[in-house]
């Protein structure tokens, strides 16, 4: 029991993780778009 609880715990901590580290790439390309509309109309 003590086993899958432990088991559990880990895997949400991963997922979250991930999750976060997702997000975080997700901004930096959204950054990147703007930077390169912003050049292109200037």
């Amino acid at each position: 029991m003590k086993r899958k609880i432990a088991l559990t715990l880990v895997t949400l901590g991963l997922v979250a993780l991930t999750a976060c580290n997702t997000v975080q790439g997700a901004g930096r390309d959204i950054e990147s778009v703007g930077r390169k509309g912003k050049e292109v109309i200037n």
